[in-house]
Order: structure tokens, then C-alpha cells, then sequence
């Protein structure tokens, strides 16, 4: 119910303080197998920068052969705006493409395709799926830990919910499934 209770009058549940009100729904949550806040196994920074590593390689492969056919397709003289277009229009439709998996893959699945293949998801502190919109603003969360040189990203490394920047931004976890 999140009111305020003097600590006295609170019943603890492992890390969880749940007022007398509230402790009947919260133990017959509890019997039904709903998660325990905090009972998440978090996905750690090494197992999460393996997932980072196997997206990198989708990504990049499916980056080179667009990068390839817009660079046949445009580059057809010897003259250097159209080179210059057609690597201005690759990196556009590869920035889209990042963003588009990206936020699909985390709104419809919870978890990218490196995230899917160790077996971590994303997911609200309470367990819930996250929508397309907290994942396509989670994107952009993560551009910015990595623009600080990947401090960011270390973050998770030294957080007890192994929370990077881009989570503490958008309020999520990651945690395996």
C-alpha cells in the first residue's frame, strides 16, 4: 500500500517490510509463486557484456551486407557525393536498424537476441514486462553509458541489483529468466 508505518509495526518478509493491512495479500502472493522483491537472480556485468557480444555480431553482420548493397547501388561513377551519400545513408539506416531490433526485440520478448541466448531478460523491478516505449527510451539510456567511456556500463559491476546506468535511467533489471 506504500504508506508510511513506524518500523515497529511492520512485519518482515526477507528484505521486504509489509504492514499488518497488507500481510495477508502479500503472504497469499507469496503461496501463489509470485517473485519476492529483490529474489531476482541479476545478470551480472561479464554475462551481460556477452549478450552486448552477440547482438554486436548480428548487428554487424546484418549492417555490412545493407552497407554493401547501398554502397553497389549508389557508387555506380567515379563521383564522391554519391560515395558520400551512400555512406551517409548506410549509417542512418544502421543506426535505425540498431534502434528497431532493439526496441522490438525488449518490447516483444523482454530480451534481445544475446540476451535470449545466455538466458537474461529486462524487466520492471517488480517482474513485469517492459512496453515498446521504456525499451526504445532504453536504447538511447544505453547510448549514453557508452559515450562515457563505457562507465555506464561498469556500473553494474558494483551495483547489488547489477544496475548500468542506462537500467538506473529507465528503471529497469535484468535478470535471468
Amino acid at each position: 500500500c506504500n504508506n508510511p508505518f513506524p518500523r515497529e509495526e511492520m512485519v518482515r518478509f526477507g528484505p521486504s517490510l509489509v504492514c499488518a493491512a497488507c500481510k495477508p495479500t502479500y503472504v497469499q502472493m507469496l503461496e501463489q509463486g509470485a517473485p519476492q522483491p529483490g529474489s531476482f537472480r541479476y545478470g551480472g556485468f561479464w554475462i551481460r557484456f556477452a549478450a552486448k557480444f552477440i547482438d554486436g555480431i548480428i548487428l554487424t553482420a546484418v549492417n555490412l551486407a545493407f552497407s554493401f548493397l547501398f554502397s553497389m547501388l549508389l557508387v555506380t561513377t567515379q563521383d564522391p557525393a554519391s560515395a558520400i551519400i551512400a555512406g551517409v545513408m548506410s549509417t542512418l539506416f544502421n543506426l535505425a536498424l540498431a534502434i528497431a531490433m532493439t526496441t522490438w526485440f525488449l518490447g516483444r520478448f523482454g530480451a534481445t537476441p544475446g540476451k535470449m541466448a545466455v538466458g537474461l531478460m529486462v524487466v520492471h523491478p517488480d517482474g513485469s514486462r517492459i512496453g515498446y516505449l521504456r525499451a526504445f527510451g532504453r536504447y538511447f539510456a544505453e547510448m549514453l553509458s557508452s559515450l562515457i567511456l563505457g562507465i555506464g556500463y561498469l556500473m553494474a559491476a558494483f551495483d547489488d541489483e547489477k544496475r548500468a546506468l542506462h537500467d538506473r535511467i529507465c528503471d529497469t533489471r535484468v535478470v535471468y529468466k
